[in-house]
This record gives structure tokens, sequence and C-alpha cells, in this order.
């Protein structure tokens, strides 16, 4: 299946303070309040959902698209997502902008102050489907400029274009109205527990109502594992054990790339939600939404430890 992946394309820059942050804030002075905070590591590791989501299905064997704007600095990130099997030919570079930068502090207790700039990202809306060569026949519409986001879901509409729809991060900048518009008519809303809830107070729909208005639903919720609401039904997916707990961020995006891997095959939704729980949990074993690596082999030999056999698995294996 040809996928093409829409979203935003990051940065992100991991710093840890050795402190606590509450011991230097004065709560009479936050008026005022004026701090920098000397970190002890920095790290700059590469992210934004589209390429982390890319990243799982090049891995078992996909050949993902991205379109999205990019910065200047783009040069060392685009050539890796190549190495990687992943189209950048749409990835459209912004004179003189950065790329979108993601800049977090952790304290001793995992707290965390944050910054986030968009950069080429505010872009976004440059861009078109309809200029894309081949049409592609699933679109992923990520968090991204809002704009990009309502100016994609039409243009899918338009060109009778199936789509994922992930607003995710930016439900938080969408009007109940808009959410409903570009839910109504998408192959897959996916979301996690918390943000079906805020969806649902947006848009006033419980689950049958948005199921009224969007083929699939695929509702991640953590550590006890993923709803799929297809065909009438309701499929619950567990959670695969984790080796070790090192970090959750794009553990989501991973379930996201490993759940259209299968879906591209054509496999059941069962097998489809296990296939996206074990890629997930290979990103919260390590630091970095795209730092891990496995062979398809490896893949389907820890499959098949978790879950119920299938010979359907032996596609992964085919080069």
């Amino acid at each position: 299946m040809d996928i093409l992946l829409t979203g935003s394309v990051a940065y992100d820059y991991l710093m840890t303070f050795p402190g606590k942050f509450e011991e230097q804030i004065l709560p009479e002075r936050l008026s005022s309040i004026s701090l920098s905070f000397l970190v002890d590591s920095m790290t700059r590791e590469r992210g934004g959902v589209a390429p982390n989501i890319a990243y799982t299905l090049a891995l078992l064997g996909a050949k993902p698209r991205l379109m999205a704007t990019v910065g200047q600095d783009f040069s060392d990130y685009r050539a890796w997502l190549d190495a990687q099997g992943i189209d950048t030919e749409y990835a459209k570079a912004i004179p003189d902008v950065f790329t979108a930068s993601f800049f977090a502090t952790t304290d001793q207790t995992s707290a965390q102050i944050a910054s986030f700039s968009p950069g080429a990202m505010g872009h976004a809306a440059v861009q078109s489907i309809k200029d894309v060569a081949q049409k592609p026949e699933m679109v992923v519409i990520s968090p991204n400029a809002p704009d990009a986001m309502t100016k994609f879901a039409a243009e899918c509409r338009e060109l009778d274009i199936p789509y994922l729809y992930d607003p995710s991060q930016q439900l938080l900048r969408l009007e109940g109205e808009e959410i409903a518009r570009d839910m109504q008519g998408a192959h897959f809303l996916f979301v996690n527990d918390y943000e079906f809830g805020l969806i649902s107070k947006k848009t006033g729909l419980n689950l049958d109502g948005m199921l009224a208005q969007v083929d699939h639903i695929v509702i991640t919720r953590g550590k006890d594992g993923a709803d799929i609401y297809a065909d009438g039904k309701e499929t619950h997916i567990p959670t695969v054990p984790e080796r070790e707990i090192v970090d959750p961020t794009g553990v989501g995006d991973a379930f996201r790339g490993g759940f259209l891997a299968a879906y591209s095959h054509g496999w059941d939704w069962e097998l489809c939600g296990q296939i996206g729980s074990l890629a997930a949990v290979y990103v919260l074993e390590q630091s970095g939404t795209q730092n891990h690596s496995y062979t398809r082999e490896e893949f389907v030999a820890r499959f098949r430890k978790h879950f119920d056999d299938s010979e359907q698995l032996n596609q992964l294996l085919e080069k």
C-alpha cells in the first residue's frame, strides 16, 4: 500500500537538570519569574510525528512517503530518512527557516519545562496533496499546522483518498466543528483515551456518534493496551511486556506505524493491533523516537512469544 504521511517533522532537544524545579520557584514572585537552569546534558534527537510513523513502517518493510515542510537544517535528517527507505521527495525545505524544534528540560522528579518552535512547520499549508505525482492509497493526517491539517483532509475528500485522521496535540487549537468536519468521511480516527474525551467534549459526540462519521476508530490506552472499533465490534489489544521502561515519547507513533504496516497487508483487526502493540514497545525501551531497530526476523520471533502464531506473519519476512 502506498502511504503518504503528513505532519510535523522536528528536532527534539532534550536536557536534564540535576535538581528540582520546585525548589527554584518562589510562588510569591511568579509574576516576575526569571530563571535559567544549568543542565547536565543535552541531546538532539530526530522527531516529529510523520517521520516517527514512517520509520516503523520502513522497519517492517513498507516504502512510506513523507510530505512536510522542513528547514534549512534538515539535510542530515533527510539523509537518515532516505537511508531507512523513506521517500522524502515531498519534504519541502523552506529557505532561511529552521526545522520545527522541541526544547525540553527534565528535572530529577521527571517534571518538565518545554517549548516548541514550529519553524518550517508553520508553512505546511503551502503544500498540496494534488501536487503529489502518484495518487496515494492512504494519507495520514497527523499533528501539523492547523490550516494544513484542514486543507489536507478537504483534499482527501475531494480526491476520494482514504485518510487516517490523527489530530493529537493540535486538538487544543481546533474547534469542535472543525474536528467533526474532518472526522466525517475519514477511514480511521486514531486517538488516545484522553484525546477521545476531549473530542467528545468539543463535538458533543459519544462513541456511537463518532462511528456514524468515521469508518474505524482506534483508541490507545497506555498500559491498558488499545481498543479497535470496526465492523460493528470492539477488539481489545493488550500491551506487550516491556524489557525495561526508558522513555514513552513516540510510543503512539510506533503503534500507528505497526498497525498500518499490518493493515497494508489486508490483515484482520486483531493482528493489526498486535503488530502495532509490539512495534510500540520497542520505542518504550529506548530513549528517542527513532533510535530503536530490529530485523523483521527478530520482530516476528518476539511476536510469536506473546501472541498466537499466524502464517500471515511470514509475509513480513519477504524481502
